[in-house]
C-alpha cells in the first residue's frame, strides 16, 4: 500500500468485521518514529489464529484464501527498521501496533488521513471511533461520542453533510497539530 492511511483503513475494517463497537486509533510521532495503533473491542482472536495472523495465507475471508493487510503492514514497518505487534484474545478485542522510522526512505506518506477517518465513520456510523494524533506533543483528538452529543439521536454520522463537515473538521485539526498528515 502506498499510504499509511490505507493500512489504517484496512486494519480498522478488520475491527469492524470482528464486530467491534469501539475502535481507537493512535498516530504518535516522536523523535523521528511514527507509531500507528489500532485497538478494538471486537471478538478477538483465538491463540492458534493469532499465531498465524501475519502469514499472508491466513484469513477469515471466504471470498479469497489470502489476507494481505497485516503482513503488508508488517513488511512496511520492517522495511523502515520498525516492528509490528498484534495482541488479541477471544472476547477482549485486538490491538495492532506498528512502529516506523518516519525518516526512512521506505516509509510511506500518511496520505489522506482526514478522508480515511471520515470514510470509516460514514461506513460504520454506529461504531464509536476515537483517534489521537500527536505530533511531537501537538495533539488533535476526535471522539464520535462528542459528535453524537452535539447532533442528537436523529442525525446519523453517515449523512452526507455530516461526513463533509467531519472531513473538514479533521483536516483542520490535523493541520493545527502539525506534521505531514495532510501534506503528502
Amino acid at each position: 500500500m502506498k499510504e499509511l492511511s490505507l493500512h489504517l483503513l484496512d486494519v480498522a475494517q478488520n475491527s469492524l468485521s470482528a464486530g467491534a463497537t469501539e475502535v481507537e486509533i493512535g498516530l504518535v510521532y516522536r523523535n523521528g518514529w511514527l507509531t500507528l495503533t489500532i485497538a478494538d473491542n471486537g471478538r478477538g482472536m483465538e491463540p492458534g489464529f493469532l499465531a498465524q495472523v501475519l502469514d499472508p495465507f491466513t484469513t477469515t475471508r471466504t471470498t479469497r484464501s489470502v489476507g494481505l493487510g497485516l503482513p503488508l503492514l508488517k513488511l512496511t514497518a520492517e522495511q523502515t527498521g520498525g516492528t509490528l505487534t498484534v495482541d488479541s484474545a477471544p472476547g477482549a478485542g485486538t490491538r495492532v501496533r506498528a512502529e516506523l522510522d518516519a525518516g526512512h526512505i521506505d516509509c510511506p506518506p500518511l496520505g489522506e488521513l482526514s478522508s480515511t477517518l471520515a470514510l470509516l465513520i460514514q461506513g460504520a456510523p454506529e461504531v464509536e471511533f476515537r483517534m489521537t494524533y500527536d505530533w511531537e506533543g501537538r495533539t488533535f483528538r476526535l471522539d464520535t461520542r462528542e459528535f453524537r452529543a452535539c447532533l442528537g439521536e436523529d442525525v446519523s454520522l453517515a449523512e452526507p453533510e455530516v461526513v463533509l463537515w467531519l472531513s473538514e473538521y479533521i483536516a483542520e485539526g490535523l493541520a493545527e497539530a502539525g506534521g505531514p498528515a495532510e501534506m503528502e
